[in-house]
């Protein structure tokens, strides 16, 4: 199927400030009458890491190009400069008001052109309503076992109050349409396009009660697979028999066995599968993992509800894993984790939008003119790039770049709150071994897309609101979270428009490439494919998904946003990599030192991609800076 320029105009709707940088935005904000405000959040096709956000970040590290700051004036003083404004710079400076007083100057920088790093918010506008989603970190994963003391005192007073998310979250809106889980066999691997519904298997991380999965016998469900009867009989043998694969072995030995092979060893090696019934899991982990399962361990295989370990006689689960495996996952903002940094920014720069409730949060419209006024103690600038920060006498100076210019300000104190990687290049002063240790976090690419369709009728005539994609480029298609909250209500009508989900992670099974490599190789892909071609990836993935139920991709697509994080989820231990959790531990310990007046935040600073993480991270980096002044 070719996508023709007629099906991309009439299938997409395209913002008039597509693709423009920020000084663009605006001064076509001043001629256009429908446009009046620069507002991010409505801006489709690429997004995430968008054209004109690492470009200067790449000129510094991928390029070697050096920028001379040694006789730019200092342009401004600030008490604090904080590099990357996610939730981990965000919260930052939140801390810091809260230790050195609400008069404090704080200044925030970011490479993007809107705030929240990961926690971005994708807002569309229908005929007849707004429709929210997430364009990265969606959830709070497990917060009542997960969540610090620090985090819980942070969302309280925020007026954040997870038992009410809990109670927005409709968990029971798909199952009681009699929808399921489904997995999809594409056309081009599987000689024929085909939607099983009626998975019984349970997800990390659920937002389904299990009993209400309406999931089919396992039998019977894998039986309806277009595979081989042999791959078929196998893949039965594995989900239904409680078998020891490692008979022999005690269970610390297979412990140690699993937390040093990849899942798709297991299958080979233990479970004796074969290449082509092996496949039907290689993209189950793509989402929670951002990686296939050649790429993980068996350890957090298991983590994920993959089968094969229940017959094994295994120590039992980490409280931790257990808890993210058991928990569910229903503490969730209608616009994902972006209406807790709006939550922060809004306590920061109150002038930004009304209201001080997590409810009025979901539909405050945020007036962006205000992020960055003089007057205002906490100051926040978007698309300005730090390329360069060195410790002086009495300070830190800082260097960014910004709408092709470079600029310097001083602070008291600075924190690098961005990705960790990238803080070898920005502070050439701090130790080779410091240095080595901020590059061993490779951040896993992966994508957010958000689809909105015209109606759903296409996933209730299939009986699926989430779908399992076996081999088509997106493993994860779904109709988006069902939750009410404040003033804004989940779509619940099928012949209405609805948000699309859908997750692709550039993976490279079978490459006997390391994870880091794979990411690496992951994230030049992604930078270097255009939007008209992740457009045609979509269009004909849910075209070969929905055609036979009426579904019509120039006439139902209305809005496409990609978000693109080629710098996704933060690194993490795995034992494939690192020799033992120890190991890693001192590199993570290493990573985040203090340079001087310089500390640094991040999730990536503990090697845990969450928002919980993002924030401990940012109170550690601050109180490294209060212990300082004295």
């Amino acid at each position: 199927m070719t996508v023709t320029r007629r099906d991309f105009l009439n299938g997409v709707a395209i913002s008039i400030v597509t693709g423009m940088a920020p000084a663009q935005i605006l001064k076509a904000s001043a001629q256009t009458a429908t446009q009046t405000l620069y507002y991010p959040p409505t801006l489709t096709r690429l997004r995430g890491n968008h054209p004109g956000s690492f470009e200067g970040a790449h000129a510094l590290a991928r390029e070697g190009e050096h920028f001379n700051s040694k006789t730019l004036p200092i342009e401004e003083n600030y008490d604090l400069v904080i590099v990357g404004a996610g939730l981990s710079g965000l919260a930052s400076a939140y801390f810091w008001q809260q230790l050195q007083g609400k008069d404090s100057k704080i200044l925030l920088i970011d490479n993007h052109d809107d705030f929240g790093g990961h926690a971005k918010r994708n807002e569309f506008h229908t005929s007849d309503r707004m429709i929210l989603g997430y364009g990265g970190s969606e959830s709070f994963q497990s917060p009542q076992h997960n969540f610090s003391d620090i985090v819980k005192k942070l969302i309280a007073e925020l007026n954040i109050n997870v038992d009410v998310m809990a109670k927005d979250f409709d968990k029971t809106f798909y199952p009681d349409l009699n929808l399921s889980r489904g997995v999809y066999f594409d056309k081009k691997n599987f000689g024929v396009d085909k939607i099983v519904a009626g998975d019984p298997g349970r997800a990390v991380s659920d937002d389904i009660p299990p009993d209400r999965l309406n999931g089919r016998n396992i039998v019977d469900f894998i039986n309806d697979f277009p595979l081989s009867e042999d791959d078929r009989k196998a893949l039965i043998a594995l989900h239904t028999e409680n078998k020891d694969y490692m008979p022999g072995m005690s269970p610390e030995e297979k412990t140690a066995w699993l937390d040093k092979h990849s899942y798709t060893q297991f299958l080979k090696d233990k479970v004796k599968l074969n290449d082509s019934a092996i496949r039907y899991f290689q993209q189950r982990t793509n989402d929670f993992q951002a990686i296939g399962i050649d790429g993980v361990s068996c350890s957090d295989a298991r983590l994920c509800a993959l089968p094969g370990f229940d017959g094994m006689n295994l120590p039992p689960m980490d409280p931790d894993d257990l808890a993210d495996l058991e928990d569910p996952y229903i503490y969730h903002f209608p616009d994902g984790n972006a209406g807790l940094a709006r939550s922060i920014v809004r306590h920061l720069i109150p002038a930004i939008a009304p209201g001080d409730t997590m409810e009025s949060i979901v539909t405050a419209k945020f007036d962006y003119s205000q992020l960055d006024k003089p007057e205002n103690p906490v100051r926040l600038r978007l698309s300005s790039t730090g390329i360069h920060a060195e410790n002086v006498a009495d300070g830190v100076e800082v260097t960014y770049l910004k709408e092709g210019k470079l600029h310097k300000v001083k602070g008291g104190h600075l924190v690098m709150a961005g990705y960790n990687m990238m803080i070898p290049y920005i502070v050439p002063e701090m130790p080779e071994t410091q240095k080595e240790a901020l590059k061993q976090n490779v951040k896993a690419p992966l994508v957010y897309t958000k689809v909105i369709i015209s109606n759903w009728e296409p996933f209730i005539k299939k009986g699926v609101h989430e779908i399992y994609a076996v081999a088509a480029p997106y493993s994860r298609v779904k109709l988006d979270y069902p939750v009410d909250m404040g003033e804004y209500q989940h779509p619940r009508d099928p012949k209405k428009p609805i948000c699309l989900h859908m997750v692709y992670v550039p993976t490279f099974p079978g490459s006997g490439l390391s994870i880091r490599e794979q990411s690496r190789k992951g994230r030049a892909f992604l930078l270097g494919t255009p939007f008209e071609v992740h457009e045609q990836m979509i269009r004909e993935q849910l075209q070969g998904m929905f055609g036979d139920a009426g579904f019509d991709h120039t006439k139902d697509i209305q809005a496409i946003t990609v978000n693109r994080w080629a710098h996704g989820y933060s690194y993490t231990y795995s034992g494939l990599s690192e020799s033992d959790e120890d190991s890693a531990q001192k590199i993570i310990e290493t990573a985040r030192k203090p340079v001087g007046r310089i500390t640094i935040a991040n999730s990536d600073s503990d090697w845990a991609p969450y928002a919980h993480a993002a924030i401990d991270q940012g109170w550690r980096a601050v109180n490294e800076l209060h212990k300082m002044k004295g």
